[in-house]
């Protein structure tokens, strides 16, 4: 019993961690205009206190400069979620928004989006 209460853990949790970016479907624009604005206004403490990003105009001395190190969705939503280093983690934010700010920093960088991303993006 204890075992497949176990198994159907794990399987929510990876079913939830899979479809939560097409849960949040959104287009492109509104993704990375929220995302833009995570960053830099409702993130506390903002992310560009820390973080230098060419597109958010910031130039943080603290944390990694993100232009440099062109981060995946899933780094920074595993960095927001989890927190990393110094960094704490972001518990205020909704799925939605760490969704956003993912999508948003890895486009604005370089970065890879994840293969979840890119599917809802061609859907639309």
């Amino acid at each position: 019993m204890i075992h497949s209460l176990s198994r159907l853990g794990a399987f929510t949790a990876v079913t939830f961690a899979l479809a939560a970016p097409a849960a949040f479907a959104q287009s492109n624009d509104e993704m990375l205009e929220l995302g833009r604005e995570v960053f830099l206004e409702r993130a506390e403490p903002a992310c560009g206190l820390c973080h230098t990003l060419a597109d958010a105009e910031t130039d943080g001395g603290i944390g990694p400069i993100l232009d440099e190190l062109q981060p995946s969705t899933d780094q920074v939503r595993l960095a927001v979620t989890l927190g990393v280093g110094p960094m704490q983690p972001y518990t205020d934010l909704s799925e939605e928004e760490i969704e956003a700010l993912a999508f948003y920093v890895a486009t604005v960088t370089g970065g890879t989006v994840s293969e979840e991303e890119e599917d809802a993006e061609a859907a639309e």
